[in-house]
């Protein structure tokens, strides 16, 4: 009698298992592990941690997080498929390997993560600019020079470089000729960009004034308050010959708005219908993510935290990504 009743709880248990698993994979769409590449910078690591609190709390789904950079996540989703998800990839820095991949057919392209793009610009903190309203283009820079002159070298502003060897390098010394700025700023090197975020923190405490090249989102911008001064629209051509060090007669034009994806397995969103529909709506305001990020850097938070803090007060944002039902289950998770 024992052994029929311990024989018929271990069916029972049994189905319960297999029904568990079969729930899960209605839900989710696939009981097999999904990956999650975590970047090495915290935008990119809150954001994969987002997408994981949703797709395990939300969906059910098995998802693992696995490391990952711009340039060895896109060539292993290219060469191997995995991993299935990269809630942040700067298609605009692999462009070539993004072109293949799709070509190749096994990844697309759910959506863009930044509802702005990736930017890259030249920047002044929000007191100058209030205080100065006269300058609100790179254009004006040239006869307001002296609201950025350093007591250390009277007679010119100081305009932060990119630090040497980035990409930035050569455009903003080629955007300095076509401003006919060499005259009336100093080019002061940062020397990297640990440097360059220390300097910008320091003249910010200071309130003392600040022009030079940064990029978002980043908790820079959102800690520091920084506003992008405006420039053209990006052309192809003039942009082209900015990249160039030997560029012989530089013309003024923007960046381009930077191509940023949630990049994702094709395989994924074949057998995860419902996943890949999130993912088709997971996008952050640049300027909220950026405010985000400040958080994460003031407190010293790791990435899964600064995702805590998003889902908690964050809620206009990310409900809009997923049904109501999902939305209550991450929501009883935190």
């Amino acid at each position: 009698m024992k052994i029929k009743t311990s024989i018929l709880a271990g069916a029972c248990l049994s189905c319960m298992v297999l029904g568990g698993n079969a729930a899960q994979a209605a839900e989710c769409g696939t009981t097999d592990p999904i990956t999650v590449a975590e970047m090495t910078w915290l935008s990119a690591g809150t954001l994969a941690y987002v997408a994981k609190a949703i797709l395990t709390e939300g969906y059910g789904c098995n998802v693992q997080i696995v490391p990952g950079d711009t340039v060895p996540t896109a060539s292993s989703m290219l060469a191997k498929g995995e991993p299935d998800i990269a809630p942040e990839l700067w298609v605009s820095t692999v462009k070539s390997t993004w072109d293949q991949m799709l070509a190749k057919g096994t990844v697309y392209k759910a959506g863009d993560i930044f509802a702005s793009g990736g930017q890259e610009g030249w920047w002044i903190p929000d007191y100058v600019a209030e205080a100065h309203p006269e300058i609100r283009s790179v254009s004006d820079l040239k006869d307001n020079w002296k609201v950025f002159e350093d007591e250390s070298n009277a007679g010119k502003g100081r305009f932060y470089a990119c630090p040497p060897g980035w990409g930035c390098e050569i455009i903003t010394n080629n955007l300095v000729k076509a401003l006919g700025l060499e005259e009336t700023y100093e080019i002061y090197p940062t020397g990297s960009g640990a440097n360059l975020k220390a300097t910008i923190a320091r003249q910010v405490s200071r309130k003392k004034p600040f022009i030079g090249w940064y990029w978002g989102p980043t908790e820079v911008i959102g800690k520091y308050k920084l506003k992008v001064l405006e420039m053209p629209a990006y052309d192809a051509a003039k942009f082209t010959c900015l990249t160039d060090a030997k560029c012989e007669k530089p013309e003024l034009t923007g960046w381009a708005i930077g191509e940023v994806a949630v990049a994702a397995t094709t395989s994924l969103k074949e057998k995860a219908p419902a996943v890949a529909e999130f993912l088709s709506k997971m996008q952050v305001p640049n300027a909220e993510i950026s405010d985000v990020l400040a958080w994460g850097d003031d407190n010293k938070a790791s990435p899964e935290e600064v995702a805590t803090y998003f889902f908690k007060n964050y809620e206009a944002i990310w409900t809009k990504w997923v049904p109501a039902d999902v939305v209550e289950k991450v929501k009883a998770s935190f």
